[in-house]
């Protein structure tokens, strides 16, 4: 099922292909839009008025408040230290990890191919580059690049 009853979908969200996301148990505030081939899990939050890009995916965990942009085949993660299987070697199940929360700020964009590793929050109107792999916490209006990503300008001076 492409988008699952458990989808709390608001006012004028626009789905371009319907048949190609895999939507379940999420919230997506009003008048966003959603690309193909974008996933987003049980307990992920989009606010109102966001932009999600084709081939990303959104993991259980993430919120994302209104207005932001995130770019084609961006990556959340959700666990800082995945692992298939336990010590035992049982496999693991929800019950053996803890969802790691990430939060994108008002504002924020992230440009395609970057990967936000679990646990971080990007600031309002920051900037992620393209393919930038950011694993720290990313402050209000920053310009992040790189793998790791870091600071290297201000939204507001450009």
């Amino acid at each position: 099922m492409p988008v699952a009853d458990s989808v709390q979908l608001g006012e004028n969200v626009k789905i371009f292909h319907p048949s190609l996301v895999n939507l379940y148990g999420c919230v997506i505030g009003k008048d966003s839009k959603i690309g193909a081939f974008v996933e987003i899990q049980k307990g992920a939050t989009i606010g109102e008025r966001c932009k999600i890009s084709s081939h990303t995916f959104i993991c259980e965990g993430v919120d994302i408040e209104n207005e932001v942009f995130v770019g084609h085949g961006v990556m959340f993660t959700n666990d800082l230290f995945p692992r298939a299987a336990n010590p035992d070697g049982s496999l693991q199940t929800e019950a053996d990890w803890k969802v790691e929360k990430t939060v994108v700020r008002r504002g924020a964009s992230i440009g395609s191919n970057a990967t936000i590793v679990a646990g971080i929050t990007i600031g309002e109107f920051a900037l992620i580059g393209a393919g930038a792999v950011v694993t720290k916490d990313v402050p209000p209006y920053a310009v992040a690049a790189g793998v790791p990503a870091k600071v290297i300008g201000d939204t507001r001076k450009r």
